[in-house]
């Protein structure tokens, strides 16, 4: 029980680099082991892992709903970290308003989720294939990942 999962739902891909990332910058930097999931292809069992990271993207103002769902579980005495990612929060004016409602607010609705760290990041959209904007910023997402893993490694 010294693993760590990386669980993820995203359409467009960015929550998806994210994860990559964060779980490349814990592995690589901490030496911790990690899984990724997609949880849009179901949830794992919890059993083996020491810490969650949890991240959803968002779209139509809403957080994923295969990360909502992931939220309900009970995470013990795990360390638990939750991100988001969406097009708001890669924009200086509207990051505060992102946090709250992405974040805060949706946290509010799982009292058993009590993250050691949280953060929000941008987004992409994507129409047909076509992406429409990317505000995705991997050196936020490092320094967010590098954060997390000194909680995690204690």
């Amino acid at each position: 029980m010294d693993k760590t999962l990386v669980a993820y739902a995203s359409k467009s891909g960015a929550t998806e680099q994210t994860a990559q990332t964060i779980a490349e910058v814990l592995k690589d930097k901490y030496g911790i082991e990690v899984d990724l999931v997609n949880l849009r292809k179901g949830h794992p069992s919890l059993a083996q892992y020491r810490n969650i990271v949890i991240g959803a993207g968002v779209r139509a103002r809403r957080d994923y709903g295969e990360a909502l769902k992931f939220l309900k579980q009970d995470f013990g005495d795990r360390k638990v970290a939750f991100f988001v990612c969406c097009g708001g929060a890669g924009d200086p004016k509207t990051y505060e308003d992102s946090c709250t409602q992405y974040l805060t607010n949706v946290l509010a609705n799982y009292p058993n989720v009590k993250p050691v760290a949280k953060e929000a990041f941008g987004g992409r959209m994507k129409i047909f294939g076509k992406t429409i904007f990317d505000n995705v910023d991997s050196t936020k997402i490092r320094a967010w990942a590098n954060d997390l893993g000194n909680k995690l490694a204690k």
